[in-house]
């Protein structure tokens, strides 16, 4: 049996992908680091964040190690045993830098090269002390600088900067490519590496390097501990618009959004944005939970693709037809959105329930479990999102019906496209 947990943020959908653990799908944000609750995060990972998920997870591991250890009859491994017999008689310790390793630390590393030979930048394995460490890092609060990170095209970037945090107080911005970290270059470097990197204790100091539309930017940020608003609502009495701004899919959020949805059918307007910009995911329960307020009971919400190595696991709609008759909705999404952000965005836009309004979301949809192995664990990618249409999430993302940019002068500016947008759909039709 393999355990579930469906991560948000990150990803995560915390860390890169979904993570599986303990009978609930969590989708992890955009780093692999923090987990929250069946969380939509597909690949990536939170770099500095109080997660309510933390008290769910206890030890890494899902399934434990049961797995089969018959060599394949039809592959040679001749080769291999050549090399480490070569490597254990012929190698000669000549700098500082290079070590003699123990027979355990060579099959480590052989392990983490396998891992590392399928090009999957989710599927990987982590040695005993970097195991502990993932571990404390899922399971607990930290410190750090309140942004998620994936990695897209090849590049170590940025998902998006949380609200609030000293990442989105410095200037970090959705798409950063993170080039260097302490003066460090990322080439190559796994997400829960660069994560391990990126955090530390409050009121330490981290040095990014990021490419920008082709410039090289320099950040040094505090570490602090994060908190995140959830949602924030309100209505805009000119225009006739209510809005509710979701930062995160966390174990709270359903609830939240509960509460906003309720006081916007007091309020007696029929025109929603829902705004889903710079969220990196989180729990995927929240995400079908807050769907289904949207949709028909029995609704396909998302489904897990195993790629045929097992049945698929479809999410539907609960049916909670809450929502005032008659009432239009647009969703906003922008680069920063990913995981349950996408998964919510596209399950509203597959069935025409809303609008989707913004510029193309981050791509974020694939699934996780770990693994005990070797005294450590291995992170193995198992399956991926897919909208109701068919559509992949990884990478395909949501493309809006409706693509308005926002600019870095129009931040300057004070303004908001994207939202002048929305309101105009919604109180026009155009």
């Amino acid at each position: 049996m393999r355990d579930v947990l469906v991560l948000w943020y990150t990803t995560f959908a915390m860390e890169p992908g979904d993570l599986y653990h303990r009978g609930r799908a969590v989708v992890m944000r955009g780093s692999i680091v923090a987990l929250v609750a069946v969380l939509a995060f597909s690949a990536g990972l939170a770099v500095g964040e109080n997660d309510s998920a933390a008290a769910i997870v206890s030890r890494i591991p899902l399934i434990g190690d049961g797995l089969d250890p018959t060599p394949p009859a039809d592959t040679d491994l001749t080769d291999f045993w050549k090399a480490w017999n070569a490597l254990e008689k012929r190698f000669v310790v000549t700098h500082a830098s290079s070590t003699f390793p123990s027979a355990k630390d060579r099959m480590y590393g052989a392990i983490e090269g396998l891992a590392a030979s399928y090009s999957d930048p989710y599927t990987v394995f982590f040695p005993p002390e970097e195991a502990k460490q993932f571990a404390e890092t899922i399971s607990g609060s930290f410190a750090g600088v309140g942004m998620e990170i994936d990695v897209k095209d090849g590049m170590l970037t940025v998902v998006a900067p949380l609200k609030g945090t000293p990442a989105e107080a410095a200037g970090v911005k959705s798409g950063d490519q993170i080039a260097a970290i302490n003066g460090k270059f990322t080439d190559g470097i796994s997400i829960e590496k660069a994560v391990s990197q990126i955090r530390g204790p409050a009121g330490t100091t981290v040095d990014l390097t990021v490419i920008r539309a082709g410039k090289r930017i320099e950040f040094t940020i505090v570490r602090a501990t994060i908190q995140v608003p959830e949602t924030e609502d309100g209505l805009d009495a000119e225009s006739g618009v209510y809005h509710i701004a979701l930062y995160e899919f966390t174990s709270n959020s359903a609830t939240l959004f509960n509460q906003a949805l309720a006081r916007f059918r007091a309020s007696g307007l029929r025109k929603l944005v829902v705004d889903l910009r710079g969220n990196p995911g989180g729990y995927l329960d929240a995400a079908v939970d807050i769907a289904s307020h949207f949709l028909p009971e029995g609704a396909i919400i998302v489904t897990e693709d195993f790629g045929g190595k097992e049945p698929d696991n479809v999410h539907t709609s609960y049916g909670y037809a809450d929502v005032p008759a008659g009432a239009k909705i647009v969703v906003l999404v922008d680069g920063g959105s990913a995981s349950a952000s996408e998964i919510f965005a596209g399950a509203l836009q597959d069935h025409t329930a809303a609008t989707v309004i913004g510029i193309r979301s981050f791509g974020k949809g694939s699934v996780q479990t770990l693994m005990d192995l070797a005294d450590g664990s291995l992170k193995i990618t198992v399956a991926r999102w897919v909208r109701p249409s068919g559509n992949s999430i990884m990478d395909d993302g949501v493309t809006p019906d409706i693509v308005v940019p926002y600019a870095q002068a129009d931040a300057d500016a004070k303004k908001d496209p994207q939202m002048e947008r929305a309101v105009q759909f919604l109180t026009t039709g155009k």
